[in-house]
This record gives structure tokens, sequence and C-alpha cells, in this order.
């Protein structure tokens, strides 16, 4: 018997769906589906309107750290908002790699 639901979805499945996962795309997803002026998440996530307006249209990326602070007040998975900050860093590179965290022994 599976415990699987028919709905649920890998990041694969929803990337291809969706597109590819971003912290910005995340971040504006979150702040308009709760009706937030960014002014109102800017103080939410203790940074300025215009660095969250630059992080929203991919002006400006958000740090491993940032993105676990980010995480632990929206109540997000960190480990989710890490690896997205981190394929980011790695593409912006010029570097392909996905990433899997796990939390350290």
């Amino acid at each position: 018997m599976s415990t699987k639901s028919k709905n649920s979805y890998g990041i694969k499945d929803l990337e291809k769906r969706l597109g590819k996962r971003s912290v910005a795309a995340f971040l504006r997803s979150w702040r308009m589906s709760n009706e937030l002026s960014q002014v109102a998440f800017a103080k939410k996530l203790g940074i300025s309107r215009a660095n969250l307006c630059d992080i929203e249209m991919g002006r400006k990326g958000v740090s491993p750290e940032k993105a676990a602070e980010i995480a632990k007040v929206l109540g997000y998975s960190v480990n989710l908002l890490v690896e997205m900050s981190i394929e980011e860093s790695l593409a912006a590179a010029g570097l392909k790699y996905s990433v899997s965290l796990k939390p350290a022994a």
C-alpha cells in the first residue's frame, strides 16, 4: 500500500509546471498571496523596501544566511530556501549544479 498522495509533486514536477524555483519568485509569491505591500513585507523580513524590490526583481541575490533567517520568519523549511539561494549563486557563476542539504551530524 502506498502512502504517497496522487496529488503530491516533487521539485522537478513543480518546476516543469511552474518554472524554475527561485528565492525571488518565492518571496514575491508569498507576499502577494498574503496581500502584503513591499513595505509591510520588508519590515516583517527586517530589510528595506528597496532591498526587497531588488531581490524580487532579480537584481540582487539572497545569501544562504539571509535565506535561513527569512525561512524562520515565514515558518518555512530552512533547507528549501537555503538550497535555492546556493543554487542561484552557483548558476550566477555559470555552474550547473543542484543542491540537496541535510543537517550536519
